[in-house]
């Protein structure tokens, strides 16, 4: 992407509300965590499987492999709510975007026992609580979505400052996942973010992201997302593609997260983050009231408090 391009995206123009911007990024916040809670009911299944037990899954039930109650969320979500309480912790101590703060935190929050922890995350805690050290080696097993689904945090605490934002989700990224597909998703999405979240008018923002998934396939072809290959793994290319489709196929917050999770497999993350994209294009005014009168009260109370915190963050001077 040109560098003209590239600011072009990310200025925050300041005639922007801030009521408007909060609506929006917690509107991916929250779309995030819906994701989450309704993907993690069929995740590690079919698509054939979803149809022949749930016909078209479209309703937060919880349940699934790990036996959730309705409107419990997973490691999509708590590792982002951990990593953003990192981010926060550093500013007041003086120590912004640190990742020894940040991965400190991933080290609390596994401690913690949550309800999942993908292998490849679970390694490189493991690694860090070992040698200390914050960046692993690059590591061909690396290539799982673990670093993009949690980065979201990141892309709210450097609104209208995309070198902090690429230098911070790299950080917070190696510390568990160091592959050059894994960094390249992360910088995307994260870019996209910034783009949706800086556009007054979402006929605005979305030519800017389609640019961005357009230069994501033109740098790694590997992640060209049309037509869809039907593969919605963990593997970040799969992720990936799977999110984009169903992002730019949808007409709205609730269809784009229906198709994404009827995919199987890694539903949760799919989930989660086509929720965040379409979540920070709609704004959280829009979501499906259904869901969120759903969705885990003390995770919804979290995430409205960081976001608040972590637009304060970005907006200070």
């Amino acid at each position: 992407m040109s560098e003209a391009l590239h600011q072009q995206a990310h200025r925050l123009p300041s005639a922007m509300g801030r009521v408007r911007l909060f609506d929006h990024a917690l509107g991916a916040y929250l779309g995030l965590a819906l994701g989450d809670a309704l993907g993690a009911t069929v995740e590690f299944m079919t698509p054939r499987e979803i149809l022949h037990r749930h016909g078209v899954h479209r309703d937060i039930v919880g349940g699934g492999w790990l036996q959730l109650k309705p409107g419990q969320v997973t490691d999509d979500t708590t590792m982002s709510l951990a990593l953003g309480d990192a981010l926060l912790t550093g500013h007041r101590t003086g120590r912004p975007l640190d990742a020894g703060l940040m991965a400190d935190a991933f080290a609390a929050w596994w401690r913690s026992k949550p309800v999942d922890c993908g292998n490849t995350c679970r390694r490189g805690i493991v690694r860090y609580l070992t040698d200390g050290s914050l960046e692993g080696p690059l590591n061909e097993g690396d290539a799982g979505n673990g670093a993009l689904m949690r980065n979201l945090p990141v892309a709210l605490a450097t609104l209208g400052q995309p070198a902090l934002l690429h230098q911070a989700s790299l950080r917070q990224a190696h510390i568990t996942h160091h592959h050059p597909l894994s960094d390249a998703a992360t910088l995307a999405f994260g870019d996209m973010l910034h783009a949706l979240l800086a556009q007054a008018e979402p006929a605005h923002a979305m030519p800017a992201c389609q640019r961005m998934a357009d230069a994501l396939v033109a740098q790694h072809p590997v992640f060209r997302y049309a037509p869809y290959p039907g593969r919605a793994t963990g593997y970040v290319v799969d992720t990936v593609q799977t999110v984009l489709h169903h992002f730019f196929l949808a007409h709205d917050f609730e269809s784009a997260v229906v198709g994404a999770v009827n995919e199987g497999a890694d539903a949760d993350t799919t989930g989660a983050l086509v929720g965040m994209l379409a979540g920070a294009l709609c704004g959280a005014q829009a979501l499906p009231r259904r869901w969120l009168l759903r969705l885990d009260r003390s995770v919804r109370l979290a995430i409205t408090e960081q976001t608040s915190a972590l637009l304060a963050l970005a907006l200070t001077p």
